[in-house]
């Protein structure tokens, strides 16, 4: 490994608390990519010329105009207006079509925005094969299976183009699904030059000026560099280029232990890296909750050839070039002085993403960005530089800061649609749910330990924890995936979720439950009467809330149950 570091506990570093800079923001790249991007809905055509869109499980019909995209006020060009055609705009989008407004949306680069080209998407093609590999590579768990296979091999071009393959799927399948429901896709760099008007268009090309009712910025993020840090798209790389996966280097540096750089050391260790994390606070992994990361910890970082060196900065990293290898110089984050020099084959420079606001022409409405962000309220509604609102004009997703999650973007853009339609509707930001697709997985929703104490402490009532072990989940033992833990916070008065954790087989999927409990309001009183599938993995969520002791009374309207006849 070139280190003679010793383990010590790990976690990981969201972005936000990554050192060089106060605009580093916390990095979550997560799909919330709507079924019509997989192609799975059914278009039909009525008599009358309109597009329904048919999607299983849902009675209700939606119908938009292919013709006119709807009927606008005839002083504008259209109901709504979406600069940026990520995972954020293109929800924005189709939900305002089957809410029948007249919809654009303004892509300057490629539909579907970071998530679909640059983040969630092709990353989980990778991670994909990093699973397989590590399965395939531990000859104790294949054994335990009765299985023998030989030795396990990869071909890097493969690898890397089934992660570009899928990104090209579900870029044309976006594309297609807003084409097909009459969203007007308008190429170009879109720049707000006043009130309910934008103009967009191509680098020498004339411009175009169009208006709408509102508008929502959707712009996204890019990744954030620290000064100091020289990337060459080669040996020093950000997120953006180690998805294509162009060479797999024998060690390389990971500055920033968050969750982009968790899911690559991940990827990279199964394809035969070593890794170095380079983290700014004490400790890898804040973000999570303590007893989760303390578990992770011993699971991903401990029997993997990683090391690490916390509390410090790389404050200067320089490219292979001259036969030379990359040089990265860290400094100690207290004292900040220079604490060590690392000679390695790559760094990938993972400490999060900054907002992609620069050139909207948001002076054109005097609103000024704090730290590259858009400041919202809780409806997304812009505020200006003297704090009132800008009338029909909102902004969602990584652009606000309020969560850098895709399918937070998506929820903030649907529930802007609603509000925009005549339906007021403020967004839970507890009940959004977060994943790390690392092996095993690692889930969460609302608060952690921590921060639920605090809450406590200032509300003036108490918290209970209950967990439950994977190991006791006969899914996941016939698996042989015994390894993890779901983790429950709430309060035992009156039954609330504050918070719920998980580390384990698919605890990605497995967090929904949790995340609409929270969303929907459902307390555990109630909960703990629905019925689990046996066996299955979702048994270790049936058995979390089953555990956890409350004093409150179950709901008399309870929906779990049928009420008895007198």
């Amino acid at each position: 490994m070139h280190s003679t570091l010793s383990f010590s506990q790990a976690t990981t570093v969201p972005t936000t608390n990554y050192a060089f800079h106060s605009q580093s923001p916390i990095n979550l790249r997560f799909c919330g990519l709507r079924r019509e991007a997989f192609g799975i809905s059914i278009l039909t055509r009525s008599s009358s010329g309109r597009v329904r869109l048919s999607t299983r499980g849902r009675s209700k019909r939606t119908s938009a105009s292919t013709g006119n995209n709807g009927t606008p006020p005839k002083s504008f060009d259209y109901d709504l207006i979406i600069i940026g055609a990520g995972v954020g705009g293109h929800g924005a989008a189709l939900h305002a079509v089957e809410k029948g407004l007249k919809t654009a949306i303004i892509e300057g680069d490629v539909v579907g925005g970071t998530c679909v080209n640059r983040g969630c998407v092709p990353s989980k093609a990778l991670l994909a094969v990093s699973g397989r590999m590590r399965e395939l590579q531990s000859e104790h768990h294949m054994k335990a299976l009765g299985l023998q296979v030989s030795a396990a091999g990869y071909d890097r071009q493969g690898v890397a183009d089934h992660a570009n393959n899928l990104a090209s799927k579900i870029r044309s399948n976006l594309t297609n699904s807003m084409k097909a429901l009459g969203v007007d896709i308008l190429t170009g760099f879109g720049t707000i030059v006043g009130p309910q008007k934008v103009k967009y268009g191509k680098v020498g090309f004339t411009d175009n000026v169009v208006t709408a009712k509102d508008i929502i910025i959707a712009t996204g993020s890019v990744p954030f560099v620290p000064k100091g840090i020289e990337v060459d798209g080669k040996t020093v790389i950000t997120s953006d280029h180690a998805l294509k996966l162009e060479f797999v280097p024998d060690w390389i540096a990971i500055v920033g232990s968050g969750y982009i750089g968790l899911e690559f050391s991940d990827v990279y260790t199964a394809l035969g890296s070593e890794v170095t994390f380079i983290e700014a606070l004490d400790q890898l992994m804040p973000g999570f909750d303590p007893e989760i990361s303390k578990l992770a910890q011993r699971v991903l970082i401990n029997p993997r050839k990683i090391d690490y060196h916390t509390g410090v900065f790389a404050t200067k990293i320089t490219p292979a070039r001259d036969g030379k290898p990359v040089i990265v110089e860290l400094t100690d984050a207290k004292t900040k002085e220079h604490k060590d020099t690392l000679e390695v084959y790559a760094a990938l420079i993972a400490t999060g993403r900054a907002p992609f606001t620069y050139g909207l022409g948001l002076e054109n409405i005097n609103v000024v960005t704090q730290r590259g962000f858009v400041p919202v309220d809780e409806r997304m509604r812009v505020i200006d530089a003297n704090g009132n609102l800008v009338p029909h004009l909102y902004c969602i997703g990584d652009a606000n800061g309020k969560m850098m999650l895709a399918h937070a973007a998506s929820a903030q853009g649907i529930s802007v649609v609603e509000q925009v339609t005549g339906r007021d509707h403020v967004l839970n930001h507890l009940s959004v749910p977060a994943a790390c697709f690392t092996h095993p997985e690692i889930s969460m929703v609302g608060l952690t330990e921590p921060q639920a104490r605090e809450k406590a402490e200032k509300e003036g009532f108490e918290i209970s924890v209950a967990k439950t072990s994977f190991k006791a989940n006969t899914k996941a033992l016939a698996e042989n995936e015994g390894e993890g833990l779901a983790k429950l916070i709430y309060r035992p008065d009156n039954g609330e979720i504050l918070g719920v954790h998980i580390f384990g087989l698919h605890a990605a999927d497995l967090i929904h439950e949790a995340s609409n409990a929270v969303a929907l309001g459902t307390r555990i009183q109630d909960i703990r009467f629905a019925v689990h599938a046996h066996p299955t993995l979702s048994e270790v969520l049936d058995e979390l809330f089953k555990s956890a002791k409350v004093n409150a009374p179950e709901s008399t309207s309870s929906p779990i149950s049928e009420p008895v006849a007198a």
